[in-house]
């Protein structure tokens, strides 16, 4: 008896001791092979603009190219879903922004838990938005564009890179706050809803503020309220909305990078490490400057925490506007 007990003991040891030992071999041989990151939305929105701007240079920081792999589709639940199911090895991550959580509340069933499916590596980056309008539509502030919306109830739209993204959720916010009802038009990405308001085919857009300057500037569209806490560089002569008549409105869109569940938490932090290294990069600093975000590059924890906590705010906007996607 003594001896099995002896024997049983060794062997606990050496499965205690193995295991570290194991890990440290993933991390060692991570990455022997590119790596693919999943943006499940088109090209064209943030949320594919960012691990591109990040790419070359995390490429040089992992020693192995990454491949960004646009897999589009019911608001990204298509994107999401396939990094969701994919071997927790590190080989296979996953980008992306508030539909993550709110998908949830939107559709009658999600092939996937924002909560419990992922391991977290990084809340990367936070940016406003802002709300603006076809130059043809008679409205020169956010009070102008909420008299113009209670005048004409119903008639006024903007458009949205699809059910439950940041765009629609924007818009709702904007609706539920200012007591009006904008229709939402859905297009498959922001890119395209960009340019649906461009060309005048919708009324409004609820876009990035990088996008929004720019096409501001060319008399394409007129900027009329930034949707964060505080006015933006990118925009520096456009109030926030909650200053101009909407107490209390603000949205900020950010962007978080995940691996599937189970990814070894040895590899987490290597890629928490690399990304945020990558960040460092004074040119990359300065473009995401310029583009309107701001670098947050938290930890594994902070980002579990962060989806926690939006996933309870937008709960509540989402129940109150009785918002569903069929």
């Amino acid at each position: 008896m003594k001896l099995k007990t002896i024997l049983a003991a060794a062997a606990a040891c050496a499965l205690v001791m193995g295991h570290p030992a194991s890990v440290q071999a993933q991390t060692d041989n991570y990455p022997v092979k590119p790596v693919r990151i999943i943006a499940p939305f088109p090209p064209g929105g943030t949320v594919d603009l960012i691990p591109r701007i990040l790419a070359p240079r995390l490429s040089e920081n992992l020693g192995q190219q990454i491949v960004i792999d646009n897999r589009t589709g019911a608001s990204g639940t298509i994107g999401t879903e396939l990094a969701a199911r994919a071997a927790p090895d590190g080989y296979t991550l996953v980008v992306n922004t508030i539909p993550l959580v709110t998908n949830t509340f939107l559709f009658a069933r999600v092939p996937y838990d924002a909560l419990n499916d992922f391991a977290p590596i990084m809340l990367m980056t936070s940016s406003p938005s802002a709300v603006a309008v076809h130059p043809s539509t008679p409205a020169r502030s956010v009070r102008d564009l909420l008299q113009l919306a209670k005048a004409r109830p119903g008639a006024l739209n903007y458009g949205t890179a699809g059910p439950g993204t940041n765009p629609h959720i924007a818009g709702e916010l904007f609706n539920y706050l200012g007591q009006v009802n904008l229709v939402a038009v859905h297009f498959k990405g922001g890119g395209p809803a960009l340019i649906a308001t461009i060309s005048g085919e919708v009324s409004i857009s609820f876009s990035g503020v990088a996008e929004t300057s720019r096409y501001g500037k060319a008399g394409r569209l007129r900027p009329l309220g930034v949707t964060g806490a505080k006015r933006t560089a990118a925009l520096p002569d456009v109030p926030t909305i909650a200053e101009s008549g909407v107490a209390g409105y603000e949205f900020t869109t950010w962007n978080a990078i995940l691996a599937p569940k189970n990814t070894p938490r040895a590899i987490v932090m290597l890629l928490n490490e690399r990304i945020a290294k990558t960040f460092q990069a004074p040119e990359l600093q300065q473009r995401f400057r310029e583009l309107g975000f701001d670098i947050i590059a938290s930890s594994p924890e902070e980002l579990g925490a962060h989806l926690k906590k939006e996933s309870a705010k937008w709960a509540k906007v989402i129940k109150e506007r009785g918002m569903k996607v069929e």
